[in-house]
């Protein structure tokens, strides 16, 4: 039986997540209802992508029983309200990335869906990647030796964003910690075993709304190790991810967050990504099917969270979050 997606936002990136889905098998995966904020935007997007029944509600989402999942592709500063909306429902939710705006937002939904025994993740994609599981793999194998070093970079000027002045509107979430921050800090919390950093340092500037437009990070951790990363709403980094060990190094070259090849000590392995039918707005969407496919996975076996992307770690990687921004000045992503 089909796992049946319920849609909530109809932006670039549920365009994208839409697209990937339905190059899956139908038996597996089935698209069956978007809503928007506006009616008129949902049919369109239904129109689009011959999804059979639009809201101009997320609370009718909430209600229609055919919907097993909802995967929540709204603008950061509402993903609490709707992914809390979904779970009061019982549906299981796989929330976008950023969780939520801050580590006590994060708290919260993550208590709510234990409260109600609802299946919820956070959409870090990246995670699933065959050439990122392949990394960990090697890793845990002991092919580099102890892992002592880690580096990325994520960082697109927002001149040169698809969603352009959204990364620096602090009223839906933008900032280079809440858009690619979150990638960064993730992939270090992913190399070290989901561990806590011993200490946070972080510098950078804001831009003019007084969201942070770049921000260097330095993890220390446990056992002499440490992570360096970038994030910047500012500039076009480098865009790769290393990962430096006592006898050797891995590297996930430019897109590292959704890599398609992986560079080892003995060469570089491909991982091509699925075929999709229509065009993204962002780099290798395609592999958004890997993580859809971990969602089926979990409901199938009855699980309320992946063992892959813990909500333990979503945690951890809002918390570091929380002490970047606060050391940069940002003010905005708190609760008043």
């Amino acid at each position: 039986m089909a796992t049946c997606w319920g849609i909530c936002g109809c932006g670039k990136i549920a365009h994208d997540f839409v697209v990937a889905l339905q190059a899956l098998p139908e038996s597996e995966h089935r698209v069956v209802a978007i809503a928007a904020r506006s009616v008129d935007a949902a049919k369109k997007f239904a129109q689009k992508h011959c999804i059979p029944r639009a809201y101009g509600s997320y609370d009718d989402l909430a209600r229609d029983e055919t919907v097993d999942v909802v995967y929540v592709a709204t603008v950061n500063s509402t993903h609490l309200h709707c992914s809390l909306r979904m779970i009061e429902a019982k549906k299981p939710v796989l929330c976008e990335k950023t969780l939520t705006m801050n580590g006590i937002e994060t708290a919260s939904l993550i208590a709510a869906a234990r409260e109600k025994g609802v299946f919820l993740m956070e959409g870090i994609w990246t995670r699933f990647f065959p050439a990122v599981l392949k990394l960990k793999g090697m890793i845990d194998e002991g092919v580099i030796g102890d892992v002592k070093y880690v580096s990325a970079s994520l960082g697109i000027s927002r001149a040169d964003s698809a969603n352009g002045t959204l990364m620096v509107d602090p009223e839906r979430g933008g900032g280079g910690a809440l858009a690619y921050g979150v990638y960064v800090i993730n992939f270090a919390t992913f190399v070290f075993g989901g561990d806590r950093p011993q200490s946070i340092q972080a510098s950078g500037w804001l831009a003019e709304t007084g969201v942070d437009e770049f921000a260097a990070i330095t993890l220390k951790y446990s056992g002499e190790r440490v992570a360096q990363l970038t994030s910047t709403v500012g500039l076009n980094l480098k865009m790769d991810a290393v990962v430096v060990g006592t006898k050797g190094t891995l590297r996930l070259p430019f897109p590292f967050w959704c890599p398609s090849s992986l560079v080892t000590p003995t060469g570089t392995l491909e991982f091509p990504l699925p075929k999709c039918s229509k065009p993204m707005n962002f780099p290798n969407s395609e592999g958004l099917s890997y993580e859809a496919n971990e969602i089926r996975a979990c409901l199938l076996k009855g699980v309320k969270e992946s063992d892959q992307m813990t909500l333990t770690h979503s945690q951890i990687v809002a918390d570091i979050m929380d002490e970047v921004m606060s050391q940069l000045g940002v003010v905005y992503y708190r609760k008043k």
